[in-house]
């Protein structure tokens, strides 16, 4: 935080104290004193929440499905490598967008390039497979990234909760965006960093 979002906060924070003290006091009854004729507003949202069946609204089945149904639009299909294979992926970005700076001007322009491993260590390292593909599962499983727990299993296709389920460990999905900048062509693939850039490999499961 800046020093001048210090100092507005804490300009901010002491006339808040000051009001609260203020308001603190006992001035006394001046004028004549009537009734509120409109209702509380904490009541009134009591009210109208005890009227809303909430079995309804939230039905615990139907969201536990949806859940375990999860899936995103964006995954993209990849084949089974034939052959392994390493290779290096550049993870430049370039700005689709201004980025303000929140002050009316602009931080970063349109058309900025970037890479975020400059700025970011990435310890983790990501397993892709084909969850649909027991093989793949099988490899993952007897590999040492099972046992690894800065491992990040994704899937490009099957269902992350079975997978997880049977697996006994987090798993999520790669979606197109990852497959894209990764420059995914097959899989298995494992992804790891390696200084500025992103390493790569396929590996042919027999």
């Amino acid at each position: 935080m800046c020093k001048t979002t210090l100092t507005t906060f804490s300009s901010l924070l002491f006339l808040l104290l000051i009001s609260v003290s203020i308001q603190a006091k006992e001035l006394g009854r001046l004028g004549a004193v009537y009734p509120i004729s409109e209702p509380d507003a904490l009541e009134e949202i009591r009210a109208r929440a005890a009227a809303v069946d909430w079995k309804k609204v939230f039905n615990r089945e139907r969201m536990s499905r949806r859940v375990r149904e999860y899936r995103p639009d964006n995954l993209v299909k990849l084949p089974a490598a034939e052959h392994s294979r390493t290779f290096l992926a550049d993870m430049t970005h370039t700005l689709d967008m201004d980025i303000p700076d929140g002050k009316g001007g602009i931080l970063y322009p349109k058309g900025y390039r970037f890479n975020p491993l400059d700025y970011i260590q990435l310890s983790r390292t990501l397993v892709i497979i084909d969850g649909n593909d027991r093989r793949q599962v099988e490899w993952f499983r007897s590999s040492p990234w099972n046992r690894d727990l800065n491992a990040m299993l994704l899937l490009t296709e099957g269902s992350y909760y079975k997978l997880g389920d049977h697996l006994k460990r987090p798993v999520f999905y790669a979606d197109r965006l990852m497959v894209t900048k990764l420059g995914l062509k097959a899989v298995p693939s494992v992804a790891m960093q390696k200084g500025r850039m992103m390493e790569v490999r396929e590996y042919a499961v027999r």
